[in-house]
């Protein structure tokens, strides 16, 4: 019997293992063709450069101006991850600890925003309405309203797991619910999140389709948008393209090799208590 279970979880791991290798070629491809000159670069292999070129980094800083989206990328991925979590967490505060048919329902309609896709249009309409399309507030909003369902979900399964004796014992002290919110509701969903500022910043920081749709002035592009400084019609230097991609993805993956432990503990948290 050992045995028999001992042969499963070597093949489990053979194939979490597979799994792994193929995510990561993509990245070694991306990661190879970055040092190549713009013949080898544009035949997408995965073999190392025959001269390593470090000008395509060059170019880069050169060519683009990578330090505008730098600072585009970072202003809306800070802005969106403060009021997800603002935002989500006194919704989950007042979802679960009120409980009654009304807020139910509220949550099931943020439930619902998990699995129906955006739709594009009606929101370009929309902000066309309210007449922010095109600034940096429309675009946090939009990210916000994607993101809200998710993070909604994650607090709230996680504070059935506080006890509700808790906010008794402070409401019988005088607290408001205000103050129960802050100083003691608050710290205790750090776990929850640090996953959720995790989660919302890859997304925001290597979305491309949101600032492609609602972004029309470029001086307002995200990093991941300046790529198409480098994509031409008919000669594009895959080399400069691949240094560009590397540079946009280094942060982000950076942050997450560091704060992966989070993620996985905010989301077994986060998860299983609901």
């Amino acid at each position: 019997m050992q045995t028999e279970k001992r042969s499963r979880l070597i093949v489990l791991e053979i194939v979490a293992f597979a799994l792994a290798i193929l995510i990561l070629i993509p990245f070694f491809m991306i990661l190879v063709n970055s040092f190549k000159d713009i013949r080898e670069s544009a035949l997408f292999g995965l073999g190392l450069p025959s001269a390593w070129k470090l000008s395509n980094y060059r170019d880069v800083f050169e060519q683009a101006n990578i330090l505008r989206g730098f600072k585009n990328s970072v202003m809306i991925s800070a802005s969106v991850v403060v009021c997800v979590n603002l935002f989500a967490s006194m919704a989950a505060f007042v979802i679960q600890r009120r409980d009654d048919k009304f807020l139910r329902g509220a949550f099931y309609m943020f439930i619902v925003g998990l699995i129906v896709p955006v739709s594009i249009v009606p929101t370009i309409k929309l902000m066309s309405d309210l007449h922010i399309k095109g600034t940096y507030f429309s675009l946090v909003m939009y990210y916000t309203a994607v993101l809200l369902p998710f993070a909604i979900f994650m607090l709230v399964g996680f504070m059935k797991s506080i006890p509700r004796e808790l906010d008794e014992a402070a409401l019988m002290e005088g607290s408001s619910y205000f103050r129960l919110y802050v100083q003691m509701i608050l710290p205790l969903l750090i776990t929850v999140l640090v996953t959720v500022t995790i989660v919302v910043l890859v997304s925001v920081w290597n979305d491309f389709f949101g600032p492609f749709y609602l972004m029309t002035d470029s001086t307002k592009w995200t990093l991941v948008l300046q790529v198409f400084n480098f994509v031409t019609l008919y000669s594009t230097n895959w080399g400069v393209v691949f240094a560009f991609m590397v540079m946009v993805v280094a942060p982000v993956l950076i942050i997450y090799l560091f704060l992966q432990r989070f993620i996985i503990d905010g989301l077994t948290a986060g998860s299983l208590k609901g």
